[in-house]
C-alpha cells in the first residue's frame, strides 16, 4: 500500500529490510537526477482506514524520516533488531524523544 502527503510518501513492505533496502536504493538511484530524498523505516502494528494508513507505527516512521538528512536512511531500533541477519549495517544517531510519542527512541542510520 502507499499514501502521498505533499511531497513525502508512505509505503508498506513485507518485511523490514526490503523497506531499508528500497529506501537506499531510491536514495541512489535519483542522485544522478541531483535530487536527494529522506527516507525513514519503522516497523509496527498499522491501521487500515479506507485507502490510507494510520496508527501509532504510522506517527513513528514520520517522526523518524524528520530527523534524516539528505541521502539518509534512518531506522527504528525495533527495525534494526528485526533485520538482523540480513546484511544490512547500522550507525548509532543517539536517543530521540519524538513528538507524541512516549518515551526515548533509539534511531540508527543505514550504512552503506
Amino acid at each position: 500500500m502507499i499514501d502521498t502527503a505533499g511531497d513525502g510518501f508512505l509505503a508498506t513492505f513485507d518485511g523490514p529490510a526490503r523497506a531499508v533496502r528500497c529506501g537506499r536504493s531510491i536514495a541512489n538511484a535519483v542522485k544522478g537526477l541531483n535530487i536527494q530524498i529522506r527516507a525513514g523505516v519503522h516497523t509496527g502494528e498499522c491501521e487500515v482506514i479506507g485507502e490510507k494508513l494510520g496508527g501509532i507505527a504510522v506517527h513513528i516512521a514520520a517522526r523518524i524520516v524528520a530527523l534524516a538528512a539528505p541521502d539518509e536512511v534512518l531506522v527504528s531500533n525495533t527495525v534494526k533488531d528485526l533485520v538482523a541477519g540480513s546484511g544490512l549495517r547500522f550507525e548509532s544517531r543517539g536517543a530521540h524523544v519524538l513528538k507524541g510519542i512516549p518515551g526515548e527512541w533509539n534511531i540508527l542510520a543505514e550504512v552503506q
